[in-house]
């Protein structure tokens, strides 16, 4: 009962919070998660984009799509995904869109480290077997800067959980296009499925 006592309190914390809107950065306050404890498996991702953030559910929009897709390939389907698992990310607010007119502003690191206690005490809370790091903002942060090409199709250890790295989902991640990228893509989805079987999650 503690645990669900400090959980639901960090997550009144989260909606509360306006720390990088007060330190001048263009963001909509309103943070985006979901998920409870009894989870073994946490999706960390970059940070909602404006679909979540109106709709305060996590990867709804397009690039959620995409995906729950890879996820349906590895044998989880979304419903039951979203009711079983935890999903946040990096940073919980909407950045705002870039200004090169492809995508969302990536948080910068002034925003990723105002965030960086929040994201630590999911991960203590929710204490999750499995972390998958989607995108390179969520993946630098898990495992420390890499090229993707190093990162994607592997997995890792980290503080007794295994960490597996998925490329970002979004139209805008050109990395996607390569057909390198896809097949080391197709390598991680290949290992979540043999984990998910393996683990029974």
């Amino acid at each position: 009962m503690a645990r669900m006592t400090q959980l639901l309190n960090l997550k009144a914390e989260m909606r509360r919070c306006r720390r990088c809107m007060d330190a001048g950065y263009p963001t909509a306050p309103g943070a985006v998660f979901s998920g409870t404890l009894g989870a073994r498996v946490m999706v960390i991702g970059q940070a909602p984009g404006a679909t979540e953030s109106a709709s305060g559910l996590p990867f709804c929009g397009p690039a959620g799509r995409r995906l729950f897709g890879w996820l349906a390939d590895v044998g989880w389907q979304e419903e039951a995904f979203r009711a079983t698992h935890y999903i946040t990310a990096v940073t919980k607010c909407f950045p705002g869109k870039g200004t090169g007119g492809r995508g969302d502003r990536a948080p910068s690191r002034v925003e990723r480290e105002l965030c960086a206690p929040f994201l630590a005490r999911e991960l203590e809370l929710i204490a999750p077997g499995v972390v998958l790091a989607v995108g390179g903002v969520a993946i630098r942060r898990l495992l420390g800067p890499a090229p993707l090409g190093d990162r994607i199709g592997e997995r890792f250890l980290v503080n007794g959980r295994i960490v597996v790295p998925l490329p970002h989902p979004s139209g805008a991640n050109l990395w996607l296009n390569r057909p390198e990228s896809r097949e080391l893509l197709r390598r991680a989805l290949d290992g979540l499925r043999e984990l998910r079987e393996a683990e029974g999650i």
